[in-house]
């Protein structure tokens, strides 16, 4: 029996309001369906060197110069660039890198980047039916078109692909399929262990292998994300600090003298400490780059951050607001946060308990340590790094150093798994609050003793608003810090900073941010204290007190920002996919997670956990 052939329905013609699918997402569509809604229903995109390369490879073609002819006349000559088209009865919309014939009988010619494929079609599908979309709209236009061209740059050859009846049915499928999945308003799933993901400039944002491994597939995820990157944060901490562009540098001046400068495109974000000031040029071009500019105090306290027109992602802050009106919703997540927070202060206590006496010099409590890149945070982010920021390497235990009382660990782990349990948030509240009370309790017996009295520093207890002593004072501009890396992951994957799950949003308090935070209070904020005063980067002359408050100096903030950018871009294995990436990327990978568990692709978020 031959195969029977699929008849598409087709929807009805759409209105003048109704959005028209860009062909370019129905060649996405029939290459991988998730990738084609991830980029026009979601609004995603990241850019790779192969996105980057065909843009620049596409910008002769699309200078227009030309225009299709109205009525055109028998034997009339046509060649039009960057001729635009759409259709409301097929549904879609294009822009024709180049249309070539005479008279009314045209063909349509697509650039692509890469060489040709030695397929027996001459080219894939994604292509050929992208082509053939282009033909139907010059058809609904009053066109004679039988085939298209393909042009391989790479390769420098043409491929004619005939729009034959089976091609142009794929086409039509392809087009009612992509309009259907955006209708039902529920993302394909992921290719299962696909060659294409790898290369795929929006693996960071689909997570395919994670999102199929949570989902109770054999297959373990590969390792698809770079550990470092290299665009890293600009802070500037003068007062009178001027940052302007000129050119791709953004120039930092102090009193109209040049003080320094860092290239644009080696700057992730830009941080502003009291009142420096940034000019206009400077921030519509960080509009345009995606750059985000954050805001604090002269004491560091984070104020708030300023973006461009903010992600279009409509559906991931759907998801959450409907999720934070659900309160089991809201008490699980809470529950399995304050679980993790939990869980990682108990290792911290257990990896770099000194007690009082120890002498060693200071662990790093992570199970695997590689050296973390030099990054030279409070300068420009290509200038040399200082002397002191490679980390220890040495554990405590293995140097010798006290254990942690097993009384105290048994204690911990009990908080955490009674937090598990919580029936309620309010005493989930009291778990957390006893947790924490005895882990800041014994925080001292992690800092290391000196024989010189004015280089030790002292820890009875956590306090703030403001923090009466050093160590306090370096935990709560940690913990500042953290919020604003938060607050920028969560604006930047398309979530609300501002709407929580278990911190409760009031006074414009970044609840989600909060939120997120819990588990990595102690992995990132306590652990970059720990390293700061035990390595002795921060000293306690690096103080200032006043008023019943203490507070860092210019030098000491400098160094400690140095010691947080450090940890933020040092490797980790992660705990569940076991891949080594940077926390600053682990931030990124767990808020898109927490997307996959609000829309119900997976079961539960995980929480990153350490041992």
């Amino acid at each position: 029996m031959s195969e029977q052939r699929e008849l598409p329905l087709t929807f009805p013609e759409l209105s003048a309001e109704a959005p028209l699918i860009p062909v370019r997402m129905v060649n996405e569509y029939v290459y991988c369906p998730r990738l084609a809604y991830l980029e026009w229903v979601q609004a995603e995109f990241a850019h790779s060197a192969d996105t980057v390369d065909g843009r620049i490879r596409h910008q002769r073609v699309d200078r227009p110069g030309g225009a299709l002819p109205e009525e055109p006349e028998e034997g009339e000559r046509v060649h039009a660039r960057s001729v635009a088209l759409s259709s409301t009865r097929l549904g879609i919309t294009a822009k024709l890198d180049l249309v070539e014939g005479e008279g009314t009988c045209v063909t349509p010619v697509d650039y692509k980047r890469g060489a040709r494929p030695h397929v027996a079609a001459g080219a894939y599908d994604p292509e050929r039916v992208q082509l053939c979309a282009q033909g139907l709209l010059l058809r609904e236009h009053g066109f004679e078109c039988d085939s298209g061209i393909i042009y391989f740059a790479a390769s420098r050859e043409r491929v004619r692909v005939l729009f034959d009846e089976a091609l142009i049915e794929k086409t039509l499928a392809a087009i009612t399929g992509l309009r259907g999945v955006a209708f039902a308003g529920h993302i394909p799933p992921p290719l299962e262990d696909s060659p294409k993901c790898p290369r795929c400039s929006l693996v960071g944002i689909c997570l395919p292998d994670e999102v199929r491994f949570l989902t109770r597939s054999s297959i373990e995820p590969r390792p698809l994300f770079p550990a470092l990157q290299d665009a890293l944060p600009l802070y500037v901490q003068s007062p009178r600090a001027f940052v302007r562009k000129d050119g791709d540098v953004l120039a930092i001046e102090v009193e109209k003298e040049k003080a320094a400068e860092a290239r644009l495109n080696e700057v992730s974000q830009i941080v502003l400490f009291g009142a420096a000031m940034l000019s206009t040029p400077a921030l519509h071009e960080c509009f345009r780059r995606e750059i985000p500019v954050t805001w604090h105090t002269y004491g560091g306290w984070f104020v708030g951050h300023t973006v461009g027109t903010g992600h279009r992602n409509v559906e991931n802050r759907t998801f959450q607001y409907q999720a934070s009106f659900d309160k089991q919703k809201c008490l699980h997540l809470a529950r399995g946060w304050v679980a993790a927070k939990i869980a990682n202060s108990r290792t911290m206590l257990r990896r770099n308990w000194r007690g009082r006496q120890g002498e060693e010099e200071a662990p790093d409590e992570e199970v695997e340590v590689s050296p973390a890149k030099d990054v030279g945070a409070s300068q420009a982010p290509h200038d040399p790094p200082t002397a002191n920021d490679e980390p220890r390497t040495t554990s405590a235990r293995d140097a010798g150093a006290d254990q942690a009382p097993a009384e105290l660990l048994d204690a911990l782990k009990g908080d955490a798994t009674r937090a598990a349990r919580s029936t309620s948030l309010e005493s989930l509240l009291g778990f957390e609050g006893t947790a924490a009370n005895r882990y800041f309790r014994n925080f001292g017996a992690m800092l290391k003793s000196d024989t010189d009295p004015s280089l030790t520093f002292d820890f009875m207890g956590r306090n703030r608003r403001p923090p009466k002593d050093p160590i306090n004072a370096l935990l709560s501009f940690a913990y500042a810090m953290l919020t604003r890396e938060w607050t920028i992951v969560l604006s930047a994957v398309g979530l609300d900073p501002y709407r929580g799950f278990y911190h409760q949003p009031r006074f414009g308090r970044p609840a989600l941010s909060l939120d997120m935070m819990e588990a990595f209070r102690p992995l990132l904020a306590d652990s970059a204290v720990l390293m700061a005063v035990n390595n002795g980067e921060v000293r306690p002359t690096d103080f200032m007190r006043g008023a019943g408050s203490c507070n860092l100096t210019d030098s000491g903030r400098k160094r400690f920002i140095a010691v947080f950018e450090r940890r933020m871009q040092q490797e980790v294995t992660h705990s569940i996919f076991r891949y080594r990436i940077s926390y600053r990327r682990l931030l990124e990978v767990q808020a898109r997670l927490l997307i996959r568990y609000l829309s119900g692709e997976i079961d539960d978020y995980p929480n990153f956990i350490t041992r």
